[in-house]
């Protein structure tokens, strides 16, 4: 499996997975000037924007730890700017789904990071 396929794998498998827990997906590779967010969902009144890290195991660290101070403030980013379209929410949270192929599971980490975050 190349690194594309097992991106676009991750991301299927994070979206079967909000779906099964009530979530409705908005968008998916949501992209705006500064970044890309890979799933955008919303829970009744709550707005999650999902980082999807997959990775084969944790030889070279966890998913999440590629999720560094760049990383988020470029999702930061891009969260507002979506955020000037669409008002339809009461909270949000930015979080991360970690996808382990070797063991078919997900770590689903809510609230990884928030949008004051600064390092």
């Amino acid at each position: 499996m190349n690194t594309v396929s097992i991106g676009r794998y991750g991301e299927d498998t994070a979206v079967d997975f909000l779906k099964e827990n009530g979530y409705h997906i908005l968008k998916r590779n949501y992209r705006a000037a500064n970044g890309e967010i890979d799933i955008i969902a919303i829970k009744g009144r709550h707005l999650s924007f999902v980082e999807v890290k997959t990775r084969k195991d944790t030889s070279f660290g966890y998913p999440s730890d590629a999720v560094n101070f760049r990383k988020r403030q470029k999702i930061i980013n891009t969260a507002r700017a979506f955020l000037m379209r669409f008002e339809d929410y009461d909270e949000i949270s930015f979080d991360v789904c970690e996808v382990y192929l070797k063991e078919h599971r997900i770590n689903y980490i809510k609230s990884a990071f928030d949008l004051e975050w600064n390092g």
